[in-house]
């Protein structure tokens, strides 16, 4: 089929997902926007729960897996939106509307490239197409839930806005939850051992901890105290003061060595790690589908943001249309001609990797 009209059905696609909600969780709606795709082009699929998923038609069990990923669930808009979160509105070449750059844009143009190469005999990698749901939430039913369903993968792209750049490594995440006690009291009375002072070199702590490894890619690890809670009444000291560690882990360090590492030193009566399953993720420059990237005149870089990603445990590459920065903010947008763009580089960097010798 030709790239001109697959875009063209792509950018129909991505304004009817706009226009069906599609919180976190929520899904069920605009995964039959996605079956519907896979039936009008006669694509075999399969509907997991809310997640939507195929291989290629001519699917080789001796031939490696290549994942192809992006999400149709979004986050609630933000009170700042001017115009109609819900529908999709051109002006000025933009796509407006909630889950457009994120990671709408990505996902058609993943679906629209599945579907070129779907007929294709003799590829290389098989291609398993995945438009999954609860990304948004890191939720148990999202690409997590299908790592266990579909064929085992070897490498992947998954689709985030990237400006079409190639994200070889992004950061992993853990979040703490951290306790500093003392001794409750009535605030009437003397006590050397109010939590909430107590908190004080805590903070300080959290604030100039650095940690030894860095990444060529990923930079630092970036460690910051994001709530603090503590007290009921006025007049009572509080027997401790939780707080909160959002920390983005670097490929240097595994999750559960920052885990033992804080544990170990942090000046908390407890600090506790939510989850160690999200965990930094890469894949080596020399790859060939980073060489092909390379080779179209794409930069590499490192992200900082997370995303599905975090769940795969092989090589993986960001990639995608549209713009990180605008992700979650109110009048969220792409650029048609972005879409355009991806689907172009997509088909052209599968081609190098899939047909080219």
């Amino acid at each position: 089929m030709a790239i001109q009209e697959l875009t063209s059905d792509a950018i129909a696609l991505l304004k009817q997902l706009i226009e069906t909600e599609s919180f976190s969780s929520e899904e069920d709606q605009t995964a039959l926007h996605i079956e519907a795709w896979f039936k009008r082009y006669d694509i075999d699929y399969t509907r997991t729960k809310n997640n939507v998923w195929a291989v290629n038609k001519h699917f080789d069990a001796s031939k490696p897996n290549m994942l192809l990923n992006s999400h149709h669930d979004t986050v609630k808009p933000n009170t700042a939106y001017t115009k109609d979160p819900l529908k999709a509105i051109v002006e000025d070449g933009k796509l407006y509307g909630l889950g457009s750059n994120d990671a709408g844009g990505c996902l058609v143009s993943l679906i629209a490239t599945f579907t070129h190469y779907y007929n294709h005999k003799d590829l290389k990698y098989n291609l398993i197409m995945v438009a999954s749901a609860e990304e948004e939430s890191s939720g148990p039913n999202g690409l997590n839930s299908m790592l266990k369903i579909i064929p085992k993968i070897d490498v992947a792209i998954v689709g985030e806005p990237t400006l079409m750049n190639l994200a070889v490594a992004e950061k992993g995440l853990v979040v703490f939850d951290a306790k500093v006690t003392g001794t409750p009291s009535h605030a009437a009375h003397p006590n050397d051992d109010n939590p909430i002072y107590k908190t004080i070199e805590a903070l300080q702590w959290f604030k100039d901890v650095k940690f030894e490894k860095s990444s060529d890619a990923l930079g630092d690890v970036k460690l910051t105290v994001t709530q603090i809670n503590a007290g009921k009444q006025h007049n009572v000291v509080p027997a401790d003061v939780e707080l909160v560690i959002d920390v983005r882990v670097n490929d240097a360090y595994s999750n559960a060595e920052i885990a033992e590492f804080l544990q170990k030193n942090a000046p908390c009566s407890s600090i506790v790690p939510r989850s160690l399953h999200l965990n930094s993720s890469s894949i080596p420059v020399e790859h060939a589908l980073v060489q092909a990237g390379i080779a179209m005149g794409r930069t590499t870089y490192g992200s900082p943001t997370l995303s599905d990603q975090a769940w795969l445990t092989c090589k993986s590459l960001k990639l995608g249309p549209g713009d990180s920065t605008r992700s979650h903010s109110a009048n969220e947008f792409i650029h048609l001609h972005e879409i355009e763009e991806g689907i172009k580089i997509y088909v052209e960097l599968l081609n190098r990797v899939l047909i080219s010798a």
